[in-house]
């Protein structure tokens, strides 16, 4: 049973059970008092504790705000830059993050703290005063009755009669504090029910709007969460092809170093251990120089450097050669020496020491010696594997054939390309397809070779040419476009060096675009979007004329430019270029990044690919226990993503959902998205209201001149102040909106926001 109520009529009797009602009242509001102070003693840790929290935070976010990688090569990928720039979006959300704790506290002090004290000064301070009070007047009145009981009854009357009236008025006054007191103590213990709940209902609507504002932002994030997970997935899959081809250029380099010795017709340059003679009795020293011979001017540049000393760098001295001798052993004990004789030092004779046989045979060839050697500049595949692929007409009609092929019996085979076929079936069936006598064999109607097989053999084919489809010639400018510029500037640049190649070589290259971006249109089928065609035929058709590991680096921008021609082929290929840039690459493009929806609505990233290809989707390549092969030109087991992209679309995150295929499987098993970002969600005040409100509000008040704009990209709306369109869509009466990134427009009669990027002016 709870407390007992306190009767005002008991105030008058004042009997021990009532005394013993009131004991229990105050107990109950003395625990209330302990538990008040040790709420506000725990709110204070709590806040402080926070506070640590907050500051830990922030400087873990400034940690990472600070940071930046650094790359190999002289240029990024799209999937690279945004990766660099993921660590600020990092920081910046934990920064967000923070401000909105850094509020919640703020509040809570506010609408728990102060309020949980103010009660209990305001009013158990009060009642613990007004306790004391009657604790003073009940002994007040008990003392004079006490006193006046014991006063001797001989007194004279007036005496007595005065003594009755005083104890009498000190009754009056304690039985009017015992009124008082008690209508106190049952009014506290009915405040105290809402004044202490009050707060700390208030308390967790703070908590509830600090957990709920961490949604909005993690739901604000969510795009580039996604975006970024695909940006890792490339990277990740362009790392381990990019590692298996730097071990497999260490191991043909261990085994024949001689081969990949790093020659070139301007200089050649290595350690040599130079003859500096001193004066009579000391004879001679010799010191290790790293020399450098420039062929064309005669200059031999040598500069000491001692790996001893922790690489201290001497400085360098430069001597021009008239002559180089092979010195024997028998004028000098020591061998694989050369004799050099100055023509800036008329009768100096420089002894210079090679490292090895090979080394001064390299030296001597360099310096014009009597023994020239024929070094190795590159391998081709056709040397390596015996087949002497040519691009002729034979190799042209077995383009056809196969492509026919392909097209006719496997265009929905999954795995199209990646999946490989026996390596013996493949080498034969080009042995006999580049032979003249097989030319009429059509592979369209032979049961003898699966699909598999002819796509190998289609690749083979291409890699075992002498030069590559696309030429050494024009490998640096096509991969110079590719590391930057605008996506249009890319696809000019493209279709400018396309024009560059031989008539044949552009002749096959057409045809074999024309048939992959086929093989793409099917992707939901095979699985083979254009960023997966782009790894698989990447590195067969583009290649340096120079293994080295920059060169290895570079694969990731083969796959860019393999993707323009598949997804632009008709461009490319029918129309010859309006005009050509003195330079491919335009300045540096980097896709927007997202910005907090506490700062403004988020940027769309620019979209780079064909409409056309918006709608593929991607899963594993294989399902349900099922395993692929992996092509030996492949960047990895698992799908890549075209570095030109760093985002995926609203509308493939949609039809994701739909498809109930979770992102993070996707990426895991290989399937990969790449379609741009629609967008992030707008403020909640603008999702609760129809577009033509929202668009109202956020009309700008100047005057500004309506104009029509074109879709050059597709877009799914995400909310109903959004206008979804596709490209090609003309938009009327265009303004800017007040939305940073965004702008205002009507299409079929409705109006709302466009992303900026999106659309051009007309």
């Amino acid at each position: 049973m709870g407390l007992h109520p306190l009767e005002f009529s008991e105030c008058y009797l004042d009997s021990p059970s009532f005394r013993e009602k009131i004991k229990s009242h105050e107990a109950e509001l003395d625990k209330t008092n302990r538990f008040i102070k040790e709420l506000y003693k725990d709110g204070k840790n709590l806040i402080n504790a926070t506070k640590q929290l907050g500051m830990a935070q922030r400087k873990f976010a400034q940690n990472l705000g600070e940071f930046q990688f650094e790359y190999i090569g002289d240029a990024k990928t799209d999937d690279e830059k945004c990766i660099d720039e993921s660590l600020q979006e990092f920081s910046s959300f934990l920064k967000n993050l923070e401000d909105q704790r850094e509020l919640m506290m703020r509040n809570i002090t506010e609408t728990l703290m102060k309020p949980l004290e103010k009660f209990r000064k305001d009013h158990l301070g009060v009642v613990r005063a007004e306790r004391k009070r009657y604790e003073k007047e009940t002994e007040k009145y008990y003392s004079s009755l006490e006193k006046l009981l014991n006063m001797s009854a001989k007194k004279k009357e007036p005496q007595l009669q005065e003594a009755d009236l005083q104890v009498e008025n000190v009754r009056l006054h304690f039985q009017e504090e015992s009124l008082e007191y008690v209508c106190k103590l049952q009014e506290i213990q009915e405040r105290k029910k809402f004044e202490c709940v009050e707060p700390m209902l208030a308390f967790f609507q703070t908590v509830f709007t600090f957990y709920h504002q961490g949604f909005e932002l993690a739901k604000d994030f969510d795009h580039y969460k996604r975006a970024l997970q695909i940006n890792i997935q490339n990277t990740r899959s362009r790392f381990e092809g990019a590692r298996s081809e730097v071990y497999e250029l260490m191991k043909r380099i261990r085994e024949a170093p001689q081969d990949y010795r790093q020659t070139s017709a301007i200089s050649f340059e290595g350690y040599l251990y130079v003859q500096e003679k001193r004066p009579p009795p000391f004879g001679s020293s010799w010191v290790k120089r790293y020399s450098t011979f420039v062929k064309e001017q005669k200059i031999l540049h040598m500069v000491t450097f001692d790996h001893r000393s922790g690489g201290k760098i001497g400085e360098t001295e430069s001597v021009t050669l008239k002559s180089c001798l092979r010195k024997t052993t028998d004028v000098l004990d020591r061998r694989f020496c050369l004799e050099l004789d100055i023509t800036d030092r008329p009768g100096t004779v420089l002894t210079v020491q090679a490292l090895s046989e090979d080394d001064h045979k390299f030296w001597m060839e360099a310096m014009g010696g009597k023994e020239p050697f024929g070094h190795y500049l590159g391998r081709t595949y056709s040397k390596e594997r015996g087949i002497d692929a040519q691009l002729d007409e034979v190799g042209l009609s077995f383009m056809k054939n196969s492509i026919s092929a392909i097209e006719t019996r496997g265009i929905n085979d999954q795995g199209l390309y990646r999946v490989v076929g026996v390596s013996s079936k493949v080498q034969k069936l080009l042995s006999l397809m580049i032979d003249e006598t097989n030319i009429d064999m059509d592979l369209s109607t032979s049961e003898d070779w699966d699909v598999k097989t002819i796509t190998s053999t289609l690749k083979l084919y291409l890699r075992s040419l002498p030069e590559p489809l696309m030429t050494y010639g024009l490998y640096k400018e096509f991969i110079s476009l590719a590391k930057g510029g605008s996506p249009e500037s890319r696809i000019q640049a493209v279709h400018c060096l396309v024009h560059k190649l031989p008539e044949r070589n552009r002749q096959v290259l057409g045809l074999l675009m024309k048939h992959l971006a086929k093989v793409a249109a099917h992707s939901k089928q095979n699985l083979m979007t254009v960023a997966n065609l782009g790894v698989v035929f990447g590195p067969t058709l583009m290649r340096p004329q120079e293994d080295t590991v920059a060169a290895i680096m570079d694969l990731k921008f083969q796959n860019i430019v393999v993707e323009i021609l598949i997804e632009h082929d008709e461009k490319i290929f029918t129309d010859a270029p309006e005009s050509c840039p003195l330079s491919p690459a335009a300045p540096e493009f980097s896709a927007p990044t997202r910005q907090s929806k506490k700062l403004s609505r988020q940027s769309r990233p620019l979209a780079v690919y064909n409409p056309q290809a918006l709608d593929i989707q991607t899963v594993s390549v294989m399902g349900d226990g099922a395993t692929l092969a992996t092509d030996e030109t492949s960047m990895g087991s698992n799908e890549s993503v075209s570095s030109q992209s760093s985002s995926a679309s609203a509308s493939e995150i949609s039809r994701e959902k739909n498809d109930h295929i979770p992102l993070s499987s996707s990426l895991s098993s290989g399937s990969n998205s790449r379609e741009p970002i629609a967008g992030s969600s707008l403020s909640a005040a603008a999702e609760s209201q129809p577009a033509s409100t929202t668009a109202e509000k956020e009309k700008p008040e100047e005057s500004v001149t309506s104009r029509k704009a074109k879709a050059v990209f597709p877009c799914e709306a995400e909310h109903d102040s959004e206008l979804s369109f596709q490209v090609g869509a003309i938009f009327n009466a265009v303004f800017k909106s007040r939305e940073p990134g965004w702008l205002e427009g009507e299409l079929e009669g409705k109006r709302g926001l466009i992303p900026e990027n999106y659309v051009e002016f007309m």
